[in-house]
């Protein structure tokens, strides 16, 4: 999952950014939802919810 900004270098947010505009080309709205959620808490400073990290995770794969 270091791909979703778990290291230092990126992020979590950059990386939610990029899954929330392909996920809202495909209408995903689930993924549309953990990526704001995931935004929202980079933006605050904190750690996402594992759930929503789960979600970024599974549209990659």
């Amino acid at each position: 999952m270091a791909l979703l900004g778990q290291d230092q270098e990126k992020p979590s947010g950059e990386t939610a950014w990029t899954v929330l505009d392909a996920a809202n080309d495909l209408g995903d709205s689930i993924t549309i939802d953990a990526c704001r959620r995931v935004i929202d808490a980079d933006l605050r400073g904190e750690a996402p919810a594992r759930s929503d990290v789960a979600v970024l995770s599974a549209f990659f794969g």
